[in-house]
């Protein structure tokens, strides 16, 4: 059986590991790496053993997939381009800029028969993993992700560098469409939204709590998750599992509560992530992280800054 070709597209911080993950599986060849920068480009392309290209489009007919790792302004037509020439593509989240550029994406992919998966890469953390199946009937989400000011992503507010990681897990396990929004964000450290909040209600009666920062101390990736007798905590960063569950009726002050918690090895969701890309394609499987998943987090996002930017005009508006 012939080994998927691949090539990564944009190998900074984040694309360098993308190219890693390929090598390290060995039923992909690693064709080769593609960045503007060609310095930094060749040095990876080199500790790979793979070929350099400056151009993306030199990779037509040389390649079957590509993970697309660029800055968040080139994934639409970088994603384009490939699709357009029948080649497989992963894409960083956020998937594109807008959600009208990721519904473009995802029928020209359905179209032309091709996978189209977002790098929403918390999906395939272990700790989740290990909670998820239990997690049958959620009323209540609260997370929080908190992180020291790092540069990489700030091309973009914080509800798409960091919250829309948690919108794209709180809509896998509520299973509902949002029907209200509310939210609140400021700038601190650049000219766009830095920490935000989000009260989101869906459909079905469920609510969530999300709350994103770019300018804290400390890092935390928590999500908190309620459901009929049972409480789930997930530390994504810990790969740590907490779930508080109601056993019986409460008798002689006594709660009547099981509790129960376990850690897991972090494990390698980047890892797991290129591979389920690679057995979709290859196996020809639906996508893990589709490129439906990836709209509706982006449409969620753009609803949530759209709420800030309401909510700023209001409070600029003359008494």
């Amino acid at each position: 059986m012939s080994k998927l070709r691949a090539a990564v597209v944009g190998v900074g911080y984040l694309g360098r590991f993308h190219a890693q993950k390929y090598r390290a599986l060995d039923e992909v060849d690693l064709v080769g790496v593609c960045d503007l920068d060609e310095t930094a480009g060749r040095a990876v392309a080199d500790s790979l053993a793979a070929r350099f290209f400056a151009d993306h489009s030199d990779l037509v007919g040389l390649v079957d997939a590509v993970t697309i790792a660029a800055s968040t302004s080139a994934h639409f037509e970088l994603a384009k381009f490939f699709l357009e020439h029948d080649v497989h593509v992963l894409v960083e989240k956020p998937m594109t800029r807008t959600s009208r550029e990721a519904a473009e994406l995802n029928e020209l992919a359905a179209r032309r028969g091709l996978k189209l998966q977002v790098g929403h890469v918390e999906r395939f953390n272990t700790a989740l993993l290990s909670a998820r199946e239990g997690l049958t009937g959620v009323r209540f989400v609260e997370c929080h992700r908190l992180a020291p000011f790092k540069g990489r992503g700030a091309d973009v507010n914080v509800i798409l560098d960091l919250m829309i990681h948690d919108l794209d897990v709180i809509l896998s396990l509520v299973a509902s469409r949002p029907i209200s929004v509310s939210a609140v964000g400021v700038p601190v450290l650049t000219d766009d939204v830095d920490i935000a909040n989000a009260r989101i209600e869906f459909a079905n009666g469920a609510l969530a709590n999300v709350t994103a920062s770019r300018a804290s101390t400390s890092a935390q990736r928590m999500v908190r998750v309620f459901q009929p007798n049972q409480y789930v905590a997930i530390d994504f960063g810990g790969g740590e599992v907490r779930r508080v569950t109601r056993r019986g009726l409460p008798s002689e002050g006594m709660a009547a509560l099981a509790a129960e918690s376990w850690s897991l090895e972090k494990g390698d969701a980047l890892l797991a992530e290129t591979r389920s890309f690679v057995a979709a394609v290859t196996e020809d499987k639906p996508c893990e992280v589709s490129g439906e998943d990836g709209r509706a987090a982006l449409e969620l996002a753009e609803w949530i800054s759209a709420e800030i930017e309401r909510r700023a005009r209001a409070e600029r508006r003359p008494p």
